[in-house]
C-alpha cells in the first residue's frame, strides 16, 4: 500500500473551508464530516447531514470536492457516502409529551391576512419532498383551514392504549396531519372559550400517536392570545417562524409576535415575507404591489434570520382551494422554488440551534 502525502487532519483542515448550507459554521464544526479513511491518497469519508438532503446534498458535495482538490496536492479518488441525522432538540422534558418527535416549530402571524396558513402548509410539505418526515397541526382551533388546504376531510382513526384512546394522524402529500377540522361538520362554528380550544390543542399534543418526526410544524391563529401561550407553556418548542407581509402594519405586528416568543423564551428561527411582490401569469413582470423588502430589514433590526420571501401569484389561491398546495401544485414553479428555499433555511437554523446544545440521541438513515 502506497504512503500518503497527507493525513485526517490535512483532510478536515482542507474541508473547514466549506460552510454548512445556510449555517454560520463550517461543515467540520457541524459534524457533517465523519469516518476518514485514507489509502494511499484516496479519501473515503462520511458526510453526515444534518438537513433534509434532496435540496443540498449534490451541490455541497461538489463543494467538499473542490476544497479536497484546492487544497491537497496529488489527491487521488474521492468516495464520499451519505447520511442523514437531522438533530434533535434538546429539552429531555420533551420527551414525555412528543417522544419520537426531534423539533417542533410554531408558524406564527402576529395579525390575520398574512398568508400564516398558506406558508405553513407550504413549507411543511416541502420539507416533506426534501426527505424529512414531517407533521402538522391546525392550532387555529376556531378558524382550521388545513382540512381544505390539504384536502383532507375524513377523520382520523382511533384504536385503544389500555384505558386511553389514541388517534392516528391523518395523511397526504407526505405530511401527517391533525385539525379540530376534521372532528366537526365544515359548516358548524365553534362556540367555546379559551380553556376549552387549550385543552384541545393539548389533546393534539397528548392523545395522538406522531411516531418518528423529524420536524413538527403548528399552523398558530393570528396574534398572541390563549393558543399561543398554552402551545409555549405546554411543550418546549424549538422555535418559531413568523410570517409578515412587506406592509408597515403587518411588520409592526411582527414585531409585536418576536416581543410574546422572546418572553415566553422561545427562540425565534427567522422571519419569512410573504406576499412579497406580484408575478404577472401572462406576461411574467414583478411588481411589488405591497412594499418590498420590510421583511428583512425587520428581521435584522430584531437580529434574526431572514428565511425567504415569497411571491404572490394566482395559482397559490388556486392550489388553496382546490387543496393542493403549490409546491405540489406547481413543482418547477418561481413560488415552489422560493418555498423550498425557505424551508431548507429554517432547517438549517434549526440544525445550527441544536448543534450549539446538547442533543438527543438521533437515528442515522443511510442515503444510496
Amino acid at each position: 500500500m502506497s504512503m500518503s502525502t497527507f493525513n485526517e487532519e490535512d483532510v478536515l483542515q482542507a474541508l473547514r473551508v466549506v460552510t454548512a448550507p445556510h449555517m454560520s459554521i463550517d461543515v467540520v464544526a457541524a459534524g457533517m464530516i465523519q469516518d476518514v479513511t485514507i489509502e494511499g491518497n484516496d479519501i473515503r469519508f462520511t458526510l453526515d447531514l444534518k438537513i433534509p438532503p434532496r435540496t443540498v446534498r449534490e451541490s455541497l458535495e461538489a463543494s467538499l470536492q473542490k476544497a479536497l482538490a484546492d487544497h491537497l496536492p496529488d489527491l487521488g479518488e474521492v468516495t464520499i457516502d451519505a447520511t442523514v441525522n437531522i438533530p434533535a432538540s434538546g429539552d429531555v422534558s420533551k420527551s414525555s409529551i412528543l417522544p419520537g418527535v426531534k423539533n417542533t416549530i410554531a408558524v406564527a402571524s402576529g395579525k390575520g391576512g398574512v398568508g400564516k396558513s398558506t406558508v405553513a402548509v407550504n413549507l411543511a410539505v416541502a420539507l416533506a419532498k426534501s426527505g424529512a418526515r414531517v407533521g402538522l397541526i391546525d392550532a387555529d382551533i376556531y378558524g382550521p383551514s388545513i382540512p381544505l388546504m390539504m384536502n383532507v376531510h375524513e377523520q382520523p382513526r382511533a384504536y385503544k392504549e389500555g384505558e386511553k384512546t389514541r388517534l392516528l394522524p391523518t395523511e397526504n402529500y407526505g405530511v401527517q396531519l391533525m385539525s379540530i377540522g376534521f372532528l366537526i361538520k365544515p359548516e358548524d362554528a365553534l362556540i367555546w372559550r379559551g380553556p376549552m380550544a387549550s385543552n384541545a390543542l393539548k389533546q393534539f399534543l397528548t392523545d395522538v400517536d406522531w411516531g418518528e418526526l423529524d420536524y413538527l410544524l403548528f399552523d398558530m391563529p393570528p396574534g398572541t392570545g390563549d393558543i399561543q401561550l398554552t402551545l409555549s407553556q405546554t411543550l418546549p418548542l424549538t422555535g418559531a417562524v413568523i410570517v409578515t407581509t412587506p406592509q408597515d402594519i403587518a411588520l409592526a405586528d411582527a414585531r409585536k409576535g418576536y416581543r410574546m416568543f422572546e418572553k415566553v423564551s422561545v427562540p425565534v428561527l427567522g422571519i419569512v415575507e410573504n406576499m412579497s411582490y406580484y408575478i404577472c401569469a401572462h406576461c411574467g413582470e414583478r411588481d411589488e404591489i405591497f412594499d418590498y423588502g420590510g421583511g428583512r430589514r425587520t428581521a435584522e433590526e430584531l437580529g434574526v434570520p431572514f428565511v425567504g420571501e415569497i411571491p404572490i401569484t394566482s395559482q397559490v389561491r388556486v392550489g388553496g382551494d382546490k387543496g393542493v398546495p403549490i409546491v405540489e401544485l406547481e413543482p418547477e414553479s418561481p413560488v415552489t422554488q422560493s418555498f423550498m428555499d425557505a424551508a431548507v433555511r429554517m432547517a438549517a437554523q434549526i440544525a445550527e440551534k441544536n448543534l450549539t446544545q446538547p442533543s438527543s440521541p438521533n437515528i442515522d438513515i443511510s442515503l444510496g
